[in-house]
């Protein structure tokens, strides 16, 4: 069972397709977000869940006072629910301050080539069998659309080799938690 933990629509459980998708646990999830609560990273923040699965990272991320999120998911099942669930968290959301949600049923690489704006936050949660290849191109089309002080969250199996971050992306931190890796990473500075 994925339920959003905190923020307006705290407690509310969320659909999870029966196939095809891996939720963040429960103890990686609040995790992240007591992290993200530590750096104040969350409120007012334009959010974009890659790989969202049933959306449970960017509709935490809106429960908790995100301005905006965009649910990225290939996956026509698991995009369904990333609309399903949407409607139930704006059904709680506070009426005159509620974020704009919208979910996208493309690829990943598609959505990056294509997007336009800058996203403050971004989750990464792929298939730990996500071929590295296709990582690193979604890492290096990710990079232009961050803002000057994005936080990226990269979720990957244990197993999985350290990601290429090519020019526009700095690691800042790295946490494990049993067979899940959690990498936070930065927009790398302009050279002075």
């Amino acid at each position: 069972m994925t339920r959003i933990v905190a923020g307006f629509a705290g407690s509310l459980t969320l659909a999870v397709p029966k196939t095809g998708t891996r939720p963040t646990s429960d103890r990686v999830r609040e995790a992240i977000f007591s992290a993200l609560d530590a750096r104040d990273a969350i409120s007012h923040t334009r959010v974009l869940d890659l790989y969202a699965g049933s959306g449970g990272l960017g509709l935490e991320a809106a429960s908790r006072g995100a301005r905006s999120v965009v649910l990225v998911e290939k996956a026509s099942s698991a995009a369904a629910m990333c609309r399903k669930n949407t409607e139930a968290v704006l059904r709680m959301a506070p009426s005159r301050d509620a974020p704009k949600i919208s979910t996208t049923g493309q690829s990943v690489q598609a959505f990056l080539n294509s997007a336009t704006g800058e996203f403050d936050l971004v989750f990464i949660d792929p298939p730990y069998d996500l071929d590295e290849a296709e990582l690193t191109q979604n890492l290096a089309a990710l990079a232009p659309l961050l803002s000057e002080d994005a936080l990226v969250v990269l979720e990957r199996g244990s197993r999985s080799p350290e990601p290429v971050w090519g020019t526009g992306l700095v690691p800042s931190r790295r946490k494990a938690y049993g067979e899940t890796i959690v990498w936070y990473v930065e927009p790398a500075l302009p050279d002075a």
